[in-house]
């Protein structure tokens, strides 16, 4: 399950907060991120940080090789000791993010070994209120927190979120706007609703 949206949508606070009504409920989660905090990850953390400077087309393949490495290193583990996996970020993070510098079928394209997420959750949060929250956290801002390239993004995102549901993808957009509490409750549910169809899918492969 992939939990998506702007810098400062707050993907980071509900993956924790639904995490641990997930663990209440009984249920084995393994939390994880993108960029991840393996060698190519951290590579991408500096740049993204602006201490290594990098073309956008080097810093999009970086993504789509560190997504490759998550999977073989954390993602397919986890599932296949029958842990829900909630990821900070996947796949259609480069198809937005990437995309606005870069031709999206190419970026398509180089992602294509890296399977769409079970569940795919948008946080629906308007670029200037991303940034309010962002200028709040008072830290550095990073490669594109900023209001022109945020809204670049959030365009990006809805393109992104279109053709991936005509893919096929699991796509759901959840109001972030809403109290924090009240996102967890719908993310908790939809995920749970998710996981209950892949454990069903699951235990008829095995009949």
């Amino acid at each position: 399950m992939a939990l998506e949206g702007l810098d400062g949508a707050g993907t980071t606070t509900q993956g924790a907060l639904v995490a641990a009504a997930l663990r209440q409920r009984g249920l084995s989660v393994h939390e994880t991120a993108e960029p991840t905090n393996g060698p190519i990850g951290q590579v991408v953390r500096r740049v993204l940080g602006g201490t290594l400077p990098f073309q956008p087309a080097v810093l999009a393949l970086l993504f789509a090789a560190d997504r490759l490495d998550h999977l073989q290193r954390e993602v397919w583990p986890a599932l296949a000791t029958h842990a829900v996996v909630l990821s900070d970020r996947y796949l259609l993070s480069s198809l937005a993010y990437q995309s606005i510098d870069l031709d999206p079928p190419w970026v398509a394209t180089i992602n294509q070994f890296a399977p769409p997420a079970d569940l795919t959750i948008y946080l629906a949060v308007s670029p200037e209120e991303c940034l309010a929250r962002l200028e709040r956290r008072q830290r550095p801002s990073e490669h594109y927190e900023q209001l022109d390239r945020l809204r670049a993004v959030h365009r990006a995102y809805q393109r992104a979120i279109a053709a991936s549901r005509l893919a096929g993808a699991q796509v759901v957009v959840v109001d972030g706007m809403q109290p924090p509490a009240r996102v967890c409750q719908v993310v908790t549910e939809l995920v749970l609703a998710s996981w209950n169809r892949r454990a069903r899918a699951s235990e008829q492969q095995r009949l």
